[in-house]
């Protein structure tokens, strides 16, 4: 991998497993370095990655003053990584719901001249694991809610495990970007395709969380559902 790479996975309350997902990064991209993004988890996730980048050269810490929600967080890495230069960034989870072994794929992708390339579970061969009906119906309805609404031409809209090209993150962040919570994944990508990106799903299978408790609430799904069609009048 030529290209310098910036993986960014954001934290809140996940020291259980944070050194276990750094870890399996690291080995899946060794060149790549990783920046955890701690919105001052009170469980100490924050100083466990700390000691994890004093371990580790290609390991960095964010820390930010308060949790604000999954699009400042994401919005401030991204920043960074453009400020410093990085060719490539990855977003995933900490939680295993994204393998990290699917991370070379998705660079894998980029080198190939796709702008973006999206882990998608609603792609054929991708898919989800141990996951009930309720919460399949509600994943699978809310994508295809923002995909007709929008009409856009991803199905996995509400996917978070992305590889971006920094001249297209670029064009996106970060003033058009408004979204806090999962409707800030719908939100990036819309607005990629209206940059005239060049966007890839490749299939993943997306597993439930191994540790931690979900930070999905009512607030997060009604912003994720309302966005699409402030998106769609903007349009």
């Amino acid at each position: 991998m030529s290209q310098r790479t910036l993986i960014v996975i954001p934290t809140y309350n996940e020291r259980e497993g944070l050194a276990a997902i750094v870890r399996a990064v690291r080995a899946a991209v060794p060149a790549a370095t990783v920046l955890v993004v701690d919105d001052s988890s009170p469980d100490g996730t924050g100083e466990l990655a700390d000691q994890l980048a004093a371990a580790d050269a290609q390991v960095q810490v964010k820390h930010r003053a308060r949790k604000e929600g999954l699009g400042p967080a994401y919005i401030d890495a991204f920043l960074q990584a453009l400020s410093e230069g990085w060719d490539y960034v990855v977003q995933m989870d900490a939680d295993f719901s994204h393998d990290p072994a699917d991370v070379p794929r998705l660079l894998a992708a980029l080198d190939a001249g796709n702008d973006l390339a999206i882990g998608s579970r609603y792609v054929q061969g991708g898919g989800t694991v141990d996951w009930g009906l309720a919460r399949r119906l509600i994943s699978r309805g809310g994508s295809l809610y923002a995909r007709t609404i929008l009409r856009a031409p991803v199905r996995d809209l509400t996917g978070g495990f992305k590889a971006w090209k920094a001249e297209a993150l670029r064009a996106v962040v970060p003033a058009s970007v408004r979204a806090r919570g999962y409707g800030f994944q719908i939100e990036m990508t819309y607005r990629a395709l209206q940059t005239g990106a060049r966007v890839i799903e490749l299939p993943i299978r997306f597993a439930d969380r191994r540790l931690g408790r979900s930070k999905m609430s009512g607030t997060i799904f009604a912003e994720a559902l309302t966005i699409v069609w402030r998106l769609r009048l903007q349009k």
